[in-house]
């Protein structure tokens, strides 16, 4: 065993030594596998980015109802009457005066215009109750003021004057063919709340023609446990029969979907251009056992053994491979980690996050770096362990 492992060491040793002999197709093999692992980074990233800011959207105090069956708010509609009826519901916190602490809320799509490629792109325009602010905690103006009651001001959350234009504070614009104007600019700890644009539901149910009609309706809570009972009383009335979850349930659905979207586009993307890698790899290990065919017959002659030939041809595989893996997990990380960008989230509207590259990831993209230091090694290393000795003198 010892002669074995000083064997595999010598091989080893000899590999590494001669690297700089073939340094451009080494550096090409690093450079390939640091790409694949680079693309599938920053694809993990925008995943991990997107549904850490939609799951973290939400309380386990608030409930949000919908229409029975609707997968998102844009498709639901509650009438008037339902609203009124969920005033009843039993474990609703209330406000100072005793009326529920509960909002019924509008959902529409605006046109806005991103800043980075001034392309057009839908935006969330949400119509709030007048008890709105206290059914949702965490939220903070950080510039201007809230909106007046019955009026057409707009407040916008950080993220939206951010990336899209027309929509710093004091900006006019034209929505619904009326003149607004922004007052206010809210923080929502970075969650999907700073996507959106917010107006009295009012203003927006007469210029929408809506009726008294809303799409969702948000109630503070008790506590979580009070969820049950308004489900209850739901189900008991055949008026309601909604959909009753806590909002951070719902949110929480919601990333799960446009998440696993996003990793069935990087994880495939990935293999496809793993393959390329494997091939540059396969050609760089293949050109390795050649340039040292002398050697390797030599060592043979002398009484190496064909199993150290081929573990010390892997591990050179599996080294370039690890540091191709590290080159691209450094440079994702440098590039990507913690930029902001937008995609489109469950209700057709734009939702802006921040990738964020997690060790978890890291380790994702170092492991399918090794396998493809693996696989392309696998073949090269069987020829140097099966070379015959005669012929790699002929070769030489």
């Amino acid at each position: 065993m010892g002669r074995t492992l000083t064997q595999i060491a010598a091989v080893t040793a000899m590999n590494l030594r001669s690297l700089p002999q073939r340094k451009w197709t080494s550096l090409a093999t690093v450079v390939a596998i640091a790409l694949v692992t680079g693309v599938l980074l920053a694809f993990l990233a925008m995943a991990n980015g997107f549904q850490a800011t939609v799951a973290g959207t939400g309380s386990n105090d608030v409930v949000i109802a919908l229409r029975k069956g609707s997968e998102s708010e844009i498709n639901s509609t509650l009438m008037r009457e339902q609203v009124l009826l969920l005033q009843e519901a039993p474990g609703l916190a209330k406000a100072a005066d005793g009326k529920p602490l509960l909002s019924p809320e509008l959902y529409v799509i605006v046109d806005g215009i991103k800043k980075s490629s001034g392309l057009k792109a839908n935006l969330p325009l949400r119509g709030l109750g007048p008890l709105a602010n206290e059914v949702r905690q965490g939220i903070r103006i950080v510039s201007g003021r809230m909106f007046q009651p019955g009026t057409n001001e707009l407040v916008v959350g950080r993220s939206v004057s951010k990336q899209f234009r027309g929509f710093e504070l004091g900006a006019k614009m034209r929505l619904a063919s009326q003149n607004w104007v922004v007052v206010g600019e809210f923080d929502a700890g970075g969650n999907v709340f700073e996507s959106e644009i917010w107006a009295d539901v009012s203003v927006l149910q007469g210029l929408y023609q809506r009726g008294s009609t809303v799409q969702t309706v948000r109630a503070r809570m008790n506590d979580p446990a009070s969820l049950e009972k308004i489900r209850a009383f739901s189900e008991a009335d055949p008026r309601l029969k909604l959909d009753i979850k806590a909002e951070k349930e719902f949110y929480s659905g919601q990333s799960r979907n446009i998440g696993d979207l996003i990793l069935y586009l990087g994880w495939p993307l990935a293999i496809a251009m793993s393959f390329g890698a494997l091939a540059g790899a396969l050609n760089t290990m293949f050109a390795s056992v050649d340039a040292r065919a002398r050697e390797i017959a030599t060592l043979r002659a002398i009484g190496f053994r064909g199993t150290p030939a081929f573990i010390g041809t892997m591990i050179e595989s599996i080294i370039l491979a690890g540091i191709g893996g590290v080159v691209g997990s450094l440079g994702t990380y440098l590039l990507f980690d913690g930029i902001s960008a937008a995609t489109l989230g469950s209700n057709f509207t734009q939702v802006v996050f921040s990738l964020k590259l997690s060790w978890s990831l890291v380790l994702q993209g170092l492991i399918l770096s090794l396998v493809i230091g693996f696989a392309g090694g696998v073949f090269p290393a069987w020829r140097a362990a099966r070379m015959p000795l005669l012929a790699a003198f002929k070769e030489q």
